[in-house]
C-alpha cells in the first residue's frame, strides 16, 4: 500500500481492502520527493550512505545477532528496537543505493521464530505496560510497513497486523494516563541505551523520557497501511497525551520527542488536519530555541546537555525538510542543511556507524567524540537519513521541479506527461555553482526550474544554453520557466562569503561566543589550547577546505566541522574548536 499524492486529494488507497478513502479534499497539488528507483547520487552522500550500508551488514547486524536467541529475552531492554531499526536501515538504504541486502530477506524469515505467542517480541504483556517495549515497537512496526511498502508480502502485512491486534490495541486507555508530571518522573537519571525505572499508573517507565511517542510512529505509519476504527481510537489518545505532555519541564528526551513530532506530521498527511502540522512546528521550534547545541546536534534530553544523539539529529534533519515540503518556509531547508553538513556529516564515523559528540555551546566550545558509535540505535537511524538525503534531492509539483540540495546526481522525472531526464554537478559547500544538463526522449517540453538559494548566497546567476536569463525569487528560491528540447543546460552561480555567527541557542550557550562559517560550514580550529580573539579576526580562504584566521598578528589554520568519514575522528584524541570568544569587537 502506498499514499498516492493526486492534483488537489490526498488518497489513500488501502491494498488490503481494495477501497480508496479520499481523506484531504481542500489542499493543493503537494511538493512530494522523488522516488527512490528514479534517482541516483554520485555525491560525497554516496560515499556515506553505501559505507553505512555496508556496515550494517557487518557481523553486529547479522540475523542471529539482531534478534534474541529466545523471544522472551528484553533485547538488552528493547524489545524490537535493535531488530525494527535494523530492518529499517536495510530497506531504505538498499533502495536509495540500488543495492540488494544479504541477510534482510533472512531477518524477515526469521520472524516467525523469533515473536512471541501473540506475534510481537519480548514477553508477553500484563497489567503493566513496558514504555520501551511499546517504544522498540515503534521501529519494528516501521521497518516492517517500509518492507511492506518496498516488497508488498503478505506475510508481513500479518506480523504487522499481529502486533497491532496483540501489542497495540491492548493499550488504548493506558496512554491518557502515560505520566507527563515532572514531579512523577526520574529525571537526571539513565545511560546512553535508556533503562528502565519506576512505576506509575501501570506504566513501567523509561530514563528516555517520552519514549511511548516513539511507538506512536509506528502505530500511525501501520495506520496508514491499515486504517481502522479501533486504530484511530488509539493514535488519537497517543495524540492527545503527546500534545499535554511539557517536554522542557520533564526533560523529555529529544529523540522521543522529534520522534513523536514526525508521527504528527506522518498523521497529518493522512488526515489532512493542519492543526498536526502546526503543534508539531511549535515543538520543533522549542527544540532548535532550548536544545539544539551550536553544530546543529542535540542535547540527549532537554535541560541536559550531556552528550548528542544521532537519532535525534536524523529526526530534526527529516522535521525540517518535511515542514519546508508543507509550508514552503525555507527557514526549514536551511536548517536542514547546516543540520547535515555540520551535525549529520560530523557524527558519521570512519567505519560507516554513527556515533554521540559532546554538546557544544551551555560548557564546551570544543567539539569531542563522546562515543565512536552507538551500534544499538544511531546507525540504524543513521541508514534511513542519509536515505532520505538521496530522495530529497528532487521535488516535484505539478510543472515544477523543486531542487532543494545540491548533489552530484542523475533523476528521472515525470513532469507534464514527459519523461524528464537530469543530470547535475555541482561543487557545493566548498564552490558556488551547480549545473544541470535536461534532456526528454519524450518531445520537447516546458518545466519551471526552482533551485534553493538560501540567505547565506548571493548574486545569484543562471545561464541556460550559454545564454543570461531572468528568473523570480521567492521563498529562497531561484525560479525560472524552461523549455527542454533535446538537451538543455543550465548553469546556477552565486556567491558565498565567510562570516562570524552569532550563537543558535543563546540560553544554552557560553556567553559572547560565536562561529565562523562559510555558507551552510561552521569552521574550526585544531589545537593544543583553546583560543579566543582580542578583536574581531580578519579571514581568509586559501582553498576549498583550508581558512586562515588572523587576530592581531597571529594567525590559525581553520578547517570545517564537516568531515567525509575521517578516521581521526575517535574518542580521546580528538578535538575541534568550533566556537570562539571575540573579547573586543570593532
Amino acid at each position: 500500500m502506498k499514499i498516492l499524492l493526486v492534483s488537489f486529494l490526498f488518497i489513500l488507497t488501502v491494498f488490503s481492502t481494495g477501497k480508496c478513502q479520499i481523506i484531504n479534499k481542500d489542499q493543493s497539488s503537494p511538493i512530494r520527493p522523488i522516488d527512490f528507483k528514479d534517482i541516483t547520487i554520485s555525491s560525497e552522500l554516496s560515499t556515506r550512505s553505501v559505507k553505512n550500508f555496508s556496515r550494517l551488514e557487518t557481523d553486529i547486524y547479522h540475523p542471529e545477532n539482531v534478534f534474541p536467541l529466545k523471544h522472551d529475552i528484553n533485547s538488552e531492554g528493547w524489545p524490537g528496537d535493535k531488530e525494527g531499526r535494523t530492518i529499517l536501515g536495510l530497506v531504505l538504504e538498499a533502495q536509495a543505493n540500488h543495492l540488494t541486502p544479504q541477510y534482510l530477506e533472512e531477518m524477515i524469515h526469521m520472524i516467525p521464530q523469533k515473536v512471541n505467542a501473540k506475534g510481537y517480541l519480548g514477553p508477553i504483556q500484563g497489567d503493566t505496560i513496558n514504555e520501551q517495549q511499546l517504544s522498540g515497537h515503534g521501529w519494528f512496526l516501521r521497518g516492517l510497513c517500509e518492507y511492506y511498502i518496498w516488497k508488498k508480502d503478505p506475510k508481513v502485512k500479518k506480523y504487522i497486523l499481529d502486533i497491532i491486534q496483540n501489542l497495540a490495541l491492548p493499550t488504548r486507555g493506558y496512554h491518557k494516563n502515560y505520566p507527563i508530571n515532572p514531579k512523577q518522573r526520574e529525571m537526571n537519571v539513565g545511560a546512553m541505551a535508556g533503562t528502565t525505572q519506576n512505576v506509575i499508573n501501570k506504566w513501567l517507565l523509561s530514563s528516555d523520557i517520552g519514549c511511548d511517542f516513539i511507538f506512536m510512529d509506528g502505530v500511525i505509519q501501520a495506520y496508514g497501511l491499515f486504517p481502522s476504527p479501533k486504530l484511530k481510537e488509539l493514535i488519537d489518545e497517543m495524540v492527545a497525551r503527546f500534545l499535554q505532555m511539557d517536554v522542557v519541564a520533564i526533560k523529555a528526551q529529544t529523540h522521543a520527542t522529534l520522534t513523536g513530532a514526525r508521527a504528527l506530521v506522518r498523521y497529518y498527511e493522512i488526515t489532512g488536519n493542519k492543526t498536526l502540522l502546526q503543534e508539531a512546528e511549535k515543538r520543533y521550534k522549542i527544540y532548535r530555541e532550548v536544545g539544539m547545541t551550536e553544530n546543529y546536534e542535540n542535547f540527549n534530553w532537554f535541560g541536559r546537555p550531556e552528550w548528542s544523539e544521532s537519532c535525534a539529529i536524523i529526526d530534526s534533519y527529516m522535521l525540517a525538510v518535511q515542514f519546508w515540503q508543507h509550508t514552503q518556509n525555507a527557514q526549514y531547508l536551511e536548517d536542514a542543511h547546516q543540520i547535515y553538513y555540520n551535525a549529520i556529516c560530523h557524527a558519521q564515523r570512519a567505519n560507516g556507524g554513527f556515533g554521540c559528540d559532546n554538546c557544544i555551546g551551555p560548557k564546551d566550545e570544543t567539539l569531542k567524540v563522546h562515543a565512536y558509535e552507538a551500534f544499538w540505535c544511531c546507525t540504524m537511524r543513521g541508514g534511513e537519513g542519509l536515505a532520505k538525503a538521496i530522495q530529497y534531492a528532487y521535488f516535484t509539483q505539478g510543472k515544477n521541479i523543486y531542487i532543494p540540495f545540491y548533489n552530484n546526481s542523475v533523476a528521472s522525472l515525470f513532469i507534464d506527461n514527459k519523461d524528464v531526464k537530469i543530470k547535475q554537478t555541482t561543487s557545493y559547500p566548498f564552490g558556488t555553482n551547480a549545473t544541470f544538463e535536461l534532456s526528454s526522449k519524450s518531445g520537447s517540453g516546458n518545466v519551471i526550474i526552482n533551485l534553493f538559494a538560501p540567505k547565506w548566497t548571493s548574486n545569484h546567476r543562471v545561464m541556460i544554453n550559454g545564454q543570461k536569463v531572468q528568473f523570480t525569487k521567492a521563498n529562497d528560491f531561484v525560479t525560472f520557466p524552461v523549455k527542454i528540447n533535446k538537451s538543455t543546460k543550465i548553469e546556477y552561480l552565486f556567491d558565498m562569503q565567510t562570516q562570524i555567527r552569532a550563537a543558535i541557542n543563546p540560553s544554552n550557550t557560553l556567553k559572547g561566543r560565536t562561529a565562523i562559517v562559510y555558507g551552510p560550514l561552521m569552521l574550526g580550529y585544531i589545537g593544543d589550547t583553546e583560543i579566543s580573539f582580542k578583536k574581531k579576526p580578519v579571514i581568509e580562504r586559501i582553498n576549498d577546505t583550508n581558512w586562515k584566521v588572523t587576530d592581531e598578528n597571529k594567525s590559525y589554520g581553520f578547517t570545517p566541522v564537516y568531515h567525509l568519514l575521517d578516521k581521526n575522528v575517535i574518542e580521546k584524541s580528538y578535538k575541534k574548536q568550533a566556537l570562539f570568544l571575540i573579547n573586543e569587537k570593532h
